[in-house]
């Protein structure tokens, strides 16, 4: 997979002078030194003990020296033709950041919609946004001293909304150019208890502290992160319902949320997923609804 993921970023359309690529081997039981090394031998290769995803991002970030970041898991691939899209997005408007889509096979499509160039609070405030920092290509300079939260899980979560508070010129398109390799032994598909609850707390977490920085916000920002605030606290509780499925933990974490000011939800046409949800979570009854939605959904995606 790792030999996979390099081959897909040296075949992208970058002379030698224009790629610099950085593997971060974060504590593996076996060194990928000579994987790296049969395949181009210009790839800068750094082990370190293990602390998790935002450790090796982080590293990553301090040793790059060019003037974008782009972050690929080593089990997943860049898709070439669809990235070198947005690689021309890149070198002909010079954006802060090119926001693109990902998908889980290898079918692309020949033509793709971009968007106006906008700043970061515009895009948060009309549009859903992907948390995840594999599927942006950003501007090392704008990002400054921001760096990912050691030792969290849904680090993304909190890095890339910030993020993009900081970006005055940002270019989403549709084009799916990330290959995510879907594994059932990953993090976000344990089914081990305490892995769930620690995923359930480090999502409050992040929630909680994006919803403290909001009050510190001008107008538009303020209103950008705290249309994300609300839809992370949506998909916050349809979590509660669907991982641990008890009535009694989803009332415990309402009443905390509702203590502060997080719950009941805005009610907001952010999109009609969000408007529904909102208005059913408002009551006892349409909760109750939404919970037995909640497991139906989940069991139906089980099936499938």
């Amino acid at each position: 997979m790792l030999k996979e993921c390099l081959e897909s970023i040296l075949a992208l359309t970058l002379n030698n002078k224009e790629k610099e690529i950085i593997v971060v081997d974060d504590g593996s039981t076996e060194s990928a030194l000579e994987t790296v090394r049969q395949i181009d031998d210009r790839i800068i290769y750094l082990r370190q003990p293990n602390g998790g995803l935002s450790e090796a991002r982080n590293t990553g970030m301090r040793l790059a020296k060019g003037k974008y970041i782009q972050f690929v898991d080593g089990d997943d691939r860049l898709l070439t033709s669809p990235y070198n899209h947005c690689l021309d997005l890149i070198r002909f408007k010079a954006p802060d950041m090119v926001v693109f889509d990902f998908i889980n096979n290898d079918m692309t499509h020949a033509t793709y919609r971009q968007y106006d160039t906008v700043n970061g609070a515009y895009l948060m405030r009309h549009h859903n946004i992907k948390a995840s920092a594999c599927t942006y290509i950003f501007r090392k300079e704008v990002a400054g001293e921001l760096s990912f939260t050691h030792g969290i899980y849904h680090e993304d979560e909190e890095f890339t909304p910030l993020l993009l508070l900081r970006c005055e010129k940002v270019i989403m398109t549709d084009v799916k150019a990330y290959y995510y390799r879907q594994r059932e032994q990953s993090i976000m598909n344990s089914r081990n208890r305490k892995t769930l609850i620690k995923r359930l707390n480090d999502f409050k977490w992040i929630i909680q502290k994006l919803h403290t920085l909001c009050d510190s916000l001008p107008a538009e920002e303020k209103a950008a992160l705290q249309r994300r605030v609300a839809q992370l606290t949506m998909d916050y509780l349809y979590n509660i319902m669907t991982l641990t499925q008890s009535r009694t933990h989803l009332e415990k974490e309402i009443a905390h949320l509702e203590k502060i000011g997080l719950y009941p939800l805005p009610i907001k046409n952010y999109t009609k997923k969000y408007e529904l949800f909102s208005k059913l979570s408002a009551s006892k009854r349409g909760l109750s609804l939404l919970f037995t939605i909640c497991l139906l959904h989940k069991r139906k995606k089980q099936f499938h």
